[in-house]
Parts: C-alpha cells; sequence; structure tokens
C-alpha cells in the first residue's frame, strides 16, 4: 500500500479503524506497529487470510484514530522516529534510516 494519499477505512473486527497498510510482512508490520504506537496510536493488526500453509503469512495494520492519513502525517512531518527526528518518506519506507528534511535525493 504504500504513502499514496487515500484515505482508507474500515473494521477489524468490531473496531472501526483507518488502515494503515495491508498485504504486508512481518518485519513491516513491527516497524510500522512500533513505530505508530511511539507517536501515540492506538494499533490494530490483522493476520489475512492464507490460501494454504505454504503461503507466507501477511498481515494488515491500522489504527483507531479515524482522521489518521499516513501519507498526510509523513509529509507534514508529525512523527518523529524513536530517536527523536522527523519520520521521512524514505525511512516510512524503510530504505534508510537517515532523517533528513529533504523529500527527494538530489543526484550529484
Amino acid at each position: 500500500m504504500g504513502l499514496e494519499g487515500k484515505h482508507s477505512f474500515g473494521n477489524i473486527g468490531d473496531t472501526r479503524v483507518t488502515f494503515v497498510e495491508k498485504k504486508i510482512d512481518e518485519t513491516r508490520m513491527d516497524f510500522l506497529k512500533k513505530l505508530l504506537e511511539h507517536n501515540g496510536f492506538e494499533v490494530v493488526v490483522d493476520e489475512e487470510k492464507r490460501k494454504s500453509e505454504e503461503d507466507p503469512q501477511l498481515y494488515t495494520i491500522a489504527v483507531t484514530d479515524m482522521v489518521f492519513n499516513p501519507t498526510i502525517w509523513v509529509y507534514e512531518r508529525k512523527l518523529k522516529t524513536f530517536d527523536g527526528h522527523k519520520v521521512t518518506p524514505d525511512y516510512w519506507n524503510q530504505k534508510t534510516d537517515e532523517t533528513n528534511p529533504q523529500y527527494w535525493k538530489n543526484s550529484k
């Protein structure tokens, strides 16, 4: 799903949620869960149904804050990393641990 700008919401069980990402692996789910909880959000995780036991387990991660939109929060730089820096799109997408204020890299 990533940062697509669309505000996607629905239910996980009986809980009304805003979806953050769907069909992600466990490593990505753990990263987002820890990051969102660090920023004060109540996180809900749902295991996707597998067609067979051989298929990898995928997850849907969501928050109970109905106005949360990951794209807006990342680009408005409202989220903080574990060491207090602002989350950038590359940090959110786990491309880098670097948190320079640029949204893009200039080629040299």
